[in-house]
C-alpha cells in the first residue's frame, strides 16, 4: 500500500562569480556579483527540485538536467522545478507544502522572499500559504560567511492526489 506522505530533502551552492545579480527562487536580485553555473544558478530551485525528487526516490536535479548537455546551458531553473512537479503528479503525488532557507551574508533575502513565494507556489500549483522563503547568515563563517558563495537547503512534503 502506498504511503500518504512522502518528504524529501535538498541542499544546492554555488561559488560567487562575476555578474551582476543572482537568480534566487526565480527572481533575479540584483548583487555585486554573479555564480557560477552551468544553468542560471538558482540555488533555491536546485534545492527544491532535490527535494522534490528525494521525495519520489527518483536521484537528484544533475541525473535528469546534467551539467554536461549543453541543452542545460543557462536555463532558467524554473523550467527544472516544473518538471519535477511534473514528475510527481505522473506518479500520483501532489506537492502539499515547501520549505525553503538560503544561506548567504549578501544579498539580503527579506525584499525578494514573497515574489520568490509567489514563483514557487505557481510553479508547484500550491497556494502560497504553503510555501516558506527564509534566510539565515553562517555568522560570517565558513564559505558564505566570506561571501564566496551562497547555498540552499529545502523541504518538500508531497501527498497522495485526491
Amino acid at each position: 500500500m502506498k504511503p500518504a506522505i512522502r518528504i524529501g530533502q535538498g541542499f544546492d551552492a554555488h561559488a560567487f562569480a562575476d555578474g551582476d545579480h543572482v537568480m534566487l527562487g526565480g527572481v533575479r536580485v540584483p548583487h555585486t556579483r554573479g555564480v557560477a553555473a552551468h544553468s542560471d544558478g538558482d540555488v533555491a530551485l536546485h534545492a527544491l527540485c532535490d527535494a522534490i525528487l528525494g521525495a519520489l526516490a527518483l536521484g537528484d536535479i544533475g541525473q535528469h538536467f546534467p551539467p554536461s548537455d549543453p541543452r542545460w546551458r543557462g536555463a532558467d531553473s524554473r523550467q527544472f522545478l516544473r518538471h519535477c512537479v511534473e514528475l510527481a503528479h505522473a506518479r500520483g503525488w501532489m506537492v502539499g507544502n515547501a520549505d525553503l532557507t538560503l544561506i548567504c551574508e549578501r544579498p539580503k533575502i527579506g525584499p525578494h522572499a514573497a515574489a520568490m513565494r509567489a514563483i514557487l507556489a505557481e510553479d508547484m500549483g500550491i497556494a502560497i500559504d504553503d510555501v516558506s522563503v527564509k534566510a539565515t547568515t553562517t555568522e560570517r563563517m565558513g564559505y558564505t560567511g566570506r561571501e564566496e558563495g551562497i547555498a540552499a537547503m529545502a523541504v518538500a512534503l508531497l501527498h497522495a492526489a485526491a
